[in-house]
This record gives C-alpha cells, sequence and structure tokens, in this order.
C-alpha cells in the first residue's frame, strides 16, 4: 500500500493545524500510524490521496447511512446550492425537516436545528437546567456528547482513545455539577438521586452507548432511568446523535417505547453535512428563545444544504425494508467474523446492534466500562494495520463503533471477511 503522497501531506498539515488534523480521532495515534488523507468517497469505498481503495466501515463516523455519493442525495444539495447556501433567514426546506423530524419521534412535539451534535446537547442541558430550576446534570462513563465543558469527565469517543479523563479548561465549578455514573447500573444512579436528587436537572445518556465501542442497554436499564427521572422531576434526555434513525426510522426511543424529555440528534438527518437538532415536549421546548427566555442562536442553522441533504436521506429510509435488509447485512458480516476469531482462537467480543457493531479484543463480555477497559488496544492496533493493508478501513480506535452502509453489497462482506482473516492470520 503506498502512503507517501498521505505522509507528505501531513507533514504539512502539522504545520498549520494542531496535531495535523481537525478532530483528535483523524490522528490515528492508537494505531501506531500517521492519518490516511482521503480524496473521494463512493459507495462503500473511500479512496486516498495515493488512490489506495478500502471499504469503507467508518462511514464519516455514522452519517453516510445510504453510503458516499448517495445520487439523490448530491443531486438535492447541487440543487439547494444553485439557489443559495446559506440565507441567514428562515427557508421552506428546514420547516420541511423539522416537520419530518417531529413525525419520526412521538416524544418530539417541537424542534430546533443546529449545526453539531455537540451543539445540540449543550443546548439541551441549558435548556434542562433553565425548565427544571436546577444545576446538577448526570452523565456516564464512557458516553460522549460533544465538547462542551459539561461533558468532558470520563468521557469515551477521543477523550477515552487518548487515556484522558477529562480536559484542562474546564472550570472547577462546572466539574462539580456533573455526576458520574456507570452504564447499565441503576444502582449507581440511585444512589446519585439519594445523595442529590432535588438538584438534579437531567440524566443524559447515549441509549445506546457507542462511543466507548458499542455496548448495548441491559434490560431495564433505560426504562429504570425513565422512572427515576420521572420520580424526582428531572428530565431524561437521549442522545440519539448516533443512534437517531440508525437503528430504526424513530431511534432507540421507538423500538424500546420510551418518552424522553428532550433528544438531542446529528448526523444522519443532515445526510453528510453539519447538523445537529435538539427536541422534545412542547411545554419544554416552548422555553427557547424567541419563544421563551433560554437563549441559543446560530448563523448557519437550518442552511438549506443540510437541509437538503436531510431531507433527501430521511426519504430514503422510509422504505419499508431499509433497516430490516441493513441489520440483516450486519448480521451475517458480524457472525462470519466471530467464527475467523474463533478459528484463528484469538479472543474478542464482537457487539452489533442492527447496522452498528464493536470487536473487542478481550474475553470478557463488554456490557460497561470497565469491561470495555479490559480490551487489548495493542492487539487491535496490530489488526488495523494488517486490516488496513487488505483494504478494509475501520475505525482507527478500538474504542470507535463501525458502521454498516447500505451501499455494502454481498461481495464487500465477502472481502471484508477474506480481509479479516488475512489480518488474523499475522496477529
Amino acid at each position: 500500500m503506498d502512503i507517501r503522497k498521505s505522509e507528505q501531506l501531513f507533514r504539512k498539515a502539522q504545520k498549520y493545524m494542531p496535531g495535523g488534523v481537525n478532530s483528535p480521532v483523524r490522528a490515528f495515534k492508537s494505531v501506531g500510524l500517521d492519518p490516511l488523507v482521503i480524496k473521494k468517497g463512493q459507495g462503500s469505498k473511500i479512496y486516498d490521496v495515493n488512490d489506495n481503495e478500502f471499504i469503507d466501515y467508518v462511514c464519516s463516523w455514522g452519517p453516510l447511512i445510504l453510503g458516499h455519493c448517495h445520487p439523490e442525495v448530491i443531486e438535492a444539495i447541487c440543487a439547494a446550492a444553485r439557489e443559495g447556501t446559506s440565507y441567514g433567514a428562515c427557508c421552506e426546506k428546514e420547516i420541511e425537516l423539522a416537520q419530518l423530524i417531529c413525525e419520526a419521534f412521538p416524544a418530539m412535539d417541537k424542534v430546533r436545528l443546529v449545526n453539531s451534535g455537540t451543539e445540540a446537547a449543550m443546548s439541551a442541558i441549558r435548556l434542562a437546567r433553565a425548565y427544571t430550576g436546577r444545576d446538577k446534570i448526570v452523565k456516564f462513563e464512557g458516553c460522549y456528547h460533544g465538547h462542551a465543558d459539561s461533558f468532558l469527565i470520563k468521557a469515551g469517543s477521543g477523550m477515552l482513545t487518548a487515556g484522558v479523563p477529562t480536559s484542562p479548561g474546564v472550570p472547577k465549578s462546572l466539574v462539580e455539577q456533573t455526576l458520574v455514573c456507570r452504564f447499565n447500573d441503576l444502582d449507581s444512579v440511585k444512589k446519585a438521586f439519594m445523595q442529590s436528587g432535588p438538584n438534579i436537572a437531567a440524566v443524559i445518556v447515549e441509549p445506546i452507548a457507542a462511543n466507548m465501542g458499542l455496548v448495548n442497554p441491559q434490560p431495564g436499564f433505560l426504562e429504570g432511568l425513565r422512572e427515576i427521572t420521572s420520580r424526582y422531576g428531572s428530565l431524561l434526555i437521549f442522545d440519539e446523535v448516533i443512534t437517531g434513525f440508525r437503528v430504526c426510522y424513530g431511534g432507540v426511543q421507538t423500538l424500546k417505547n420510551i418518552k424522553p424529555d428532550l433528544t438531542t440528534l446529528g448526523k444522519i438527518i443532515g445526510g453528510g453535512l453539519p447538523v445537529g437538532a435538539y427536541g422534545g415536549k412542547k411545554e419544554i421546548m416552548n422555553r427557547v428563545a424567541p419563544e421563551g427566555d433560554v437563549y441559543q442562536a446560530g448563523t448557519l442553522s437550518g442552511n438549506p444544504l443540510a437541509m437538503a441533504a436531510g431531507i433527501a436521506s430521511l426519504q430514503k429510509l422510509q422504505a419499508n425494508d431499509f433497516y430490516e435488509s441493513l441489520a440483516s447485512k450486519a448480521c451475517d458480516l458480524t457472525e462470519r467474523l466471530q467464527s475467523s476469531f474463533a478459528a484463528h482462537d484469538i479472543n474478542c467480543a464482537i457487539n452489533r446492534n442492527s447496522s452498528l457493531f464493536s470487536v473487542f479484543f478481550t474475553e470478557q463480555k463488554v456490557y460497561d466500562y470497565e469491561s470495555v477497559l479490559s480490551c487489548d488496544t495493542r492487539k487491535y492496533a496490530l489488526f488495523y494495520r494488517n486490516l488496513l493493508q487488505a483494504g478494509v478501513y475501520f475505525p482507527p480506535s478500538q474504542f470507535e463503533v463501525c458502521f454498516v452502509s447500505a451501499a455494502h453489497s454481498d461481495e464487500d462482506v465477502d472481502n471484508t471477511v477474506k480481509a479479516v482473516n488475512k489480518a488474523l492470520d499475522i496477529i
């Protein structure tokens, strides 16, 4: 695999950008490589500047559920761009996308469109604090809700990859307002509420944890959060930035028949362009300015390009068999990967939910933050490098999630299994 041009460009990037990247996990540090520099994506594949081809299971970290450059999404973006890229004013497309989102989520009466998942989570927490008149929030070890100050305490995603429990620059006063509980451990949540319940504004949770690798909720965990928050008058916030429109058309809350008070969204609702959203019950959302007194604004919020891409994507997801077909493909792949690991006598745990999956190099079942940390990250790094050489692009971190898209073919699955077998031969 030729990587000379990527190496040259990365050296140049390091002169002008911190670490040579604009988001830490792209730096490939945890897998012992310099980052690839990508030239283009098409369908299930990405191509770097050296013209190496890879079957892509990162899919821009989740938004590209239809694959790269889906023709209807690209045409929608182009058509919107011909009429202007941004107005700084209302446009019809943002109303259309807002309607699609609210109709998909029974717990969402109103939605505010923003520009990123971080912005959505940050705004939802501010709204929860204003609505309840309380300051404290509860989050979970290994869950990631963006890089706003309140969330960078035992966070997942790039924070977990780097082994950093928090970030310098976060005021101590905010740390004191953030209570950290254990994912899938209701007793830890009950203890937090027994100690601080009257001061807790909200519990924010990824209903399927997808930033410490994929960790599924244990039976009763999400239902328990709904019961506890309701009892204490706190809000329940589902962070479905990754899972919204990924596991089904209405997210995890639809599958579980649980109604959170607020929901955050991102990724798929922008069809590959920058986007985020938060929404929920009318009586809560009516507190957002200009209708209410909780201020939040954004110059590019609801811009016509992201709205057009999101609408085109969501319309494709409404096909009756879309999610069943996608989950079946992911199931076939992960079952065959499990067989490959077993045949090589290599311990691993593979967690899957719908079209999301993670391969953990550990002997344990992975069901919480502590079991995630049992993983052999050095072995994953070796596996990753071997897999990349074989033309398959997994996330460059043990603690990120793989995504299967509608563009992945049976041939892609076959070639991925062959590449994994080849990678395992030399571990």
